[in-house]
């Protein structure tokens, strides 16, 4: 009888100790979530900002030395993360191929121009800083035309401030419900104990001596649920560095480290001081307020 009811008492303490554990991973790993996409937001943005092409066409007249003097004035600007030359003949091939027919064979020649595609750096993706590019181009006397989508910039720009100030907002949220939902699961496992607390300070044990155990168990279950929220959060940006190569996320593994850190921190700080204040309040209870 005996055996039985202490094997129901293991199983009960394990699932217990299994609740709480699953619980504190949950929230941990998803505030890891939410600090790696915020180290990363910046990148994000600057990779979708320098996807905007501006295209530079040059005039029919110009010589091949023209525009060499061209693609080494962009080698050496400031401004300019890459450009790529593409010749009217390669122009008129694409676009051959995107309509699926030779529309040279129409118009008996190639009307396209030959061209520069050049891709800026993600600082200077805003309306006043292409417009003085687009003048220093337009200003070569070879330049026909500079085409860039100007409504997209100006999107763009609007749109990543509005999703920083909610990302902001959003983050000081979850942060406090992560600390909440941690704290009401120490809380929970203590409470199941509390008759245990009062029992040992009715023999006469410490404050200091009650609260021992109960901290340390804590911490190592914080720890353990801080452990599998790492592992988690690193399982999930080799996921995406492997899909999704372009991004770089592992490019920042000072800040990657100091995110899985600070997830490892969380987990043994919360739960010490959960546990602590806790305890505390049962130890500072009556016994009769127990029931």
């Amino acid at each position: 009888m005996s055996s039985s009811f202490e094997k129901f008492q293991k199983r009960r303490l394990i699932s217990s100790y299994f609740s709480v554990v699953l619980s504190m991973f949950l929230v941990l790993f998803l505030l890891g979530i939410l600090g790696l996409f915020i180290i990363n937001s910046k990148k994000l943005s600057d990779d979708f900002k320098e996807n905007i092409v501006m295209t530079v066409f040059f005039k029919n007249e110009a010589t091949d030395s023209v525009t060499s003097a061209f693609a080494q004035e962009l080698k050496i600007a400031k401004f300019v993360k890459s450009s790529e030359f593409v010749t009217k003949e390669q122009a008129a091939k694409q676009h051959t191929e995107i309509i699926g027919e030779d529309f040279m064979t129409f118009l008996g020649a190639n009307p396209l121009q030959n061209s520069f595609d050049i891709h800026l750096k993600a600082d200077y993706i805003d309306l006043p800083n292409i417009r003085k590019i687009e003048s220093r181009f337009r200003a070569n006397e070879m330049v026909a035309d500079v085409v860039y989508d100007k409504q997209l910039v100006s999107l763009v720009n609007d749109n990543i401030n509005k999703v920083s100030m909610w990302m902001l907002i959003v983050s000081g949220i979850l942060a406090l419900i992560a600390i909440l939902l941690i704290n009401s699961s120490m809380r929970l496992s203590i409470y199941s104990n509390r008759f245990i607390i009062k029992t040992m300070q009715m023999v006469g044990a410490t404050k200091s001596f009650i609260r021992k155990p109960f901290i340390w168990r804590s911490i190592r279950l914080g720890f353990i649920a801080a452990v599998l929220a790492v592992l988690a959060l690193v399982g999930t940006l080799m996921y995406v560095d492997n899909n999704f190569p372009s991004l770089d996320i592992l490019g920042n593994p000072a800040m990657i480290a100091a995110v899985l850190g600070g997830v490892l921190a969380v987990g043994i700080l919360l739960s010490w001081i959960s546990t602590f204040f806790a305890t505390q309040r049962y130890l500072n209870l009556r016994t009769d307020d127990l029931y």
